[in-house]
Parts: C-alpha cells; structure tokens; sequence
C-alpha cells in the first residue's frame, strides 16, 4: 500500500477522537458502576462487535497460533493496565489521565531493552528523562504530597508498555487481526474474575452506555490500525497526541475542568520530548 500520510493523520485523530469519548462515557459512568464493570462491559462487546469482523474477513481458521503463551502475558499486561486507566479516569481530570497515559512511548525503549535486548540511543535516553521531567511537574512531585491516583496511572502506563512489547515479539509470526481476536477474547475472561466481588450491577440505561464503550472502542481501534497501515509511525505518530485536546475538550464541555499551569507545562515536555524522539526514527 502507498503511503497516505494525510489520510492517515485524520484517522489517526479520528481514532484518538473516539477513544477519548470512550474514556469520557467511563468517567460518566465511574460515579456509580465499579471499575471492574466498566472494564468488564467493554471487552465483552468490543468481542462482540469483533466477531462478526473476524468471520467476514476468513472464519476462526486464521486463528490458529503456536504463541499462545504471548498473547495470555499480552492479554494480562493489558487488562491490568487497562484497569489501572479506567480507575484513573473516574478520578482525576481526563486531560490529566490520557496525558499520563501518553508516557508509554517513554517505557517501552526501556521494557525493550530489559526483554528484546534492544539497544536505547543516548537521544532517547534524553527523551526518556525529559518526558518523565514533564510527569513529575504534572504529579506536583516538588510539593511532596502527590495524588495517589496518579501513580495508579503511570503504573497502568509501565504495564501497558510491557503489553506493547508482546506484540512486537509476535510481530514476526502473528498478523494484526490475530493480535486482536486472543487479546479480546482473553481480556474478557480475565476482566470477568473480579465480578465476583463486585457490589453495584448497572441498570437501566447503564447497558446502552456500557456497549456504547465497546463500540467507540473497537472503532477507535480499527482507524488507530488503519492509519497505521496508511503511513509510517514517522510519518503520523505526532497525532497520537491530539488525545490529549480532545481529552482536555471534552473534559471542560461536560465537567467543567481546566488545566492548572502545571499541567500545561508538563504536557508541553511530554509532547515536545516524544516528537524529538520520534523525529530521530523518522530521519
């Protein structure tokens, strides 16, 4: 395929759009329905709204793997992190959550080298360093009483780049819509254990909005590998962090929330520290 680098920029926005509502309808919902639910709810449907996908583009007989044990570390890593995100969205600002989520790029040369053995530039060691310069300035590390919530979200961060590194390990032998299916299946039955202890079922209306997450989930999904397939990370990956505005924006529209001068100056090194980052690959 051509590269489409400006069809790939709007789907990656897009895609990054559309996880940014679903992360505002688990913020909505956070108030009243336990996290375990919430995460629960969006791997059963986004399964679902799989399926069908899966039997359209050749049937489970493209399923077959012999990395089974990768996909269940992927599978556990993700769900662990995925936990730690919707926690964090029920109770911090959403701005401030995706953004700290945005901090993967910052783990993953370091899980990479600790696992894959892959090497880590000085340039990015320095990345590194400055975007975790910007989490600390966003975490208000110097007044020495941070909010616990917020180590929840870069723990979720440090998992999720373990998740990420699994699949370039299965990179080699395992395409993309495989990738997808075990990770929805398996995260289904992992996020279903905790529901053994949950206290609060939804009701109501609750379910339209629990498979409305899946679904903006799996389509976010779908345009977030779209955009991939249309232009190189170099080329595109700059847009990932347009979560953050709409983040930001839809945060203000519904709950009135506004970024505090820390935040700012600390997405201002997040963003800036992985563009550099990215730039250098790119070149």
């Amino acid at each position: 395929m051509n590269d489409q680098p400006l069809k790939g920029a709007l789907l990656l926005v897009l895609g990054e759009g559309l996880l940014a509502v679903m992360a505002a309808m688990i913020k909505m919902l956070s108030d009243h329905l336990d996290t375990e639910v919430i995460v629960f709810a969006r791997n059963l449907f986004g399964l679902m709204f799989l399926l069908p996908i899966i039997m359209h583009r050749g049937g489970f007989g493209q399923l077959k793997t012999r990395y089974l044990h990768l996909h269940l570390i992927r599978a556990l890593t993700g769900v662990s992190a995925m936990f730690c995100f919707f926690y964090t969205i029920g109770h911090i600002p959403l701005a401030e959550a995706v953004l700290v989520k945005m901090t993967v790029p910052f783990f993953l040369p370091v899980v990479g080298w600790l696992w894959l053995k892959e090497t880590i530039r000085t340039r990015t060691w320095i990345a590194i360093l400055v975007g975790f310069v910007g989490v600390a300035i966003i975490m208000q590390a110097d007044s020495g009483n941070i909010d616990p919530v917020m180590w929840v979200a870069l723990a979720g961060a440090a998992i999720m780049s373990v998740a990420k590194v699994s699949i370039r390990r299965m990179a080699v032998s395992e395409p993309a819509q495989r990738v997808v299916f075990y990770f929805a299946l398996f995260a289904t039955l992992f996020s279903a254990i905790p529901l053994l202890w949950i206290t609060t079922l939804p009701t109501g209306s609750d379910y339209l909005w629990l498979m409305g997450i899946g679904l903006v989930a799996t389509g976010g999904q779908f345009a977030l590998t779209n955009a991939y397939q249309m232009a190189s990370p170099g080329q595109v990956g700059v847009y990932n962090y347009s979560a953050v505005v709409w983040a930001a924006l839809l945060g203000w529209l519904f709950w009135g929330e506004t970024l505090v001068l820390t935040t700012v100056m600390g997405t201002l090194l997040i963003v800036a520290a992985g563009v550099w980052n990215l730039k250098a690959k790119t070149r």
